[in-house]
């Protein structure tokens, strides 16, 4: 059964802007992120998505316990970020369109913060706000067969995969398949979908841009959930990674200056010995004359070091 959604001017709009904004990306080469930044982006998005639901660790604390060193917080919110860091490590191996990589994938999540991790819920539950019920959940005993259909359509349906993402999305948190940790499944799921298709958003947080929006978040779950259709949610998802796109791409034809390029390149290059012409291939509007300038600068602050001269030349960069 299909999900009901209307496609309006609005959204066809969005797409075409969102399919121009990913050429843009892959013509960048922003489809290939380097470990460096992949890192920073997946703390940004596990930050963002656990402040949602109340997290009070920040990017600093939880890029320290990536980097396995000693954090003072909240033991929940601890286990919250170990749990995130895992199941996002864990990507790589769920089918989005399964319930067993689902169900894995809850698991995993919140392990050690609630019982009966990684199950459907066996009651019936409600979403309250200020004091009356918002949203009333399916019944317990429709769950499997509710998800078994959505991934059906996930995978059969013939709508683009934004569109698709974004249903899937906006169901789970309809269909409230777990007691607790629905929120977070739903954006991940979401997340895992867009990656399979376009690797662009292994480092893109669009849920930083739904955290500063977190009202408009659940107003367009409200008002989805009120008309029966999830036509709002799409549209602001769709907003969402359109505005997340734009920020994306403005950081990388703004331009730079000679500490910003190097700075840039450091944290992109993957290898360790490069030469004039591979900064240049980055940085193709530079002179020959301002990337010998950007280099023995890098030099003289011992980010890198210099070997050989002339056409012989090559730098290493200084590990930290």
């Amino acid at each position: 059964m299909m999900p009901p959604y209307d496609i309006n001017g609005k959204i066809l709009n969005l797409l075409t802007a969102i399919s121009e904004q990913l050429g843009a990306a892959n013509a960048l080469h922003l489809d290939k992120p380097s470990p460096q930044l992949r890192k920073r982006n997946r703390v940004k998005t596990i930050q963002a998505s656990l402040e949602i639901e109340g997290n009070t660790l920040t990017e600093e604390q939880i890029t320290a316990i990536i980097e396995n060193k000693r954090v003072l917080g909240p033991q929940k919110d601890i286990r919250e970020v170990l749990n995130a860091i895992d199941v996002y490590e864990e990507l790589p191996n769920l089918n989005p369109t399964t319930t067993k990589s689902f169900l894995r994938a809850h698991e995993i999540l919140m392990k050690g913060l609630i019982d009966g991790a990684g199950k459907f819920r066996n009651r019936s539950v409600g979403i309250v706000k200020g004091g009356e019920v918002a949203h009333l959940a399916p019944p317990a005993e429709h769950v499997p067969h509710l998800i078994k259909d959505l991934f059906e359509y996930l995978k059969t349906g013939q709508d683009p995969i934004l569109i698709r993402s974004t249903v899937v999305h906006y169901e789970i948190e309809f269909i409230h398949p777990f007691l607790d940790g629905n929120g977070r499944m739903g954006r991940l799921w979401q997340t895992l979908i867009l990656i399979q298709e376009y690797p662009v958003f292994q480092y893109l947080p669009f849920e930083t841009i739904i955290k500063a929006r977190q009202d408009d978040y659940y107003r367009a779950l409200s008002l989805s959930d009120k008309s029966g259709k999830s036509t709002i949610f799409i549209e602001f998802i769709l907003e969402a990674i359109h505005e997340s796109l734009s920020d994306l791409l403005d950081i990388q034809n703004r331009t730079f200056t000679a500490a910003d390029r190097i700075s840039y390149f450091l944290a992109t290059f993957e290898g360790e010995e490069f030469s004039r012409k591979t900064y240049m291939q980055v940085f193709k509007d530079i002179s020959t004359a301002t990337a010998s300038r950007d280099l023995k600068n890098a030099v003289d602050q011992n980010l890198i070091l210099k070997k050989g001269e002339r056409r012989l030349t090559s730098y290493r960069i200084v590990k930290k």
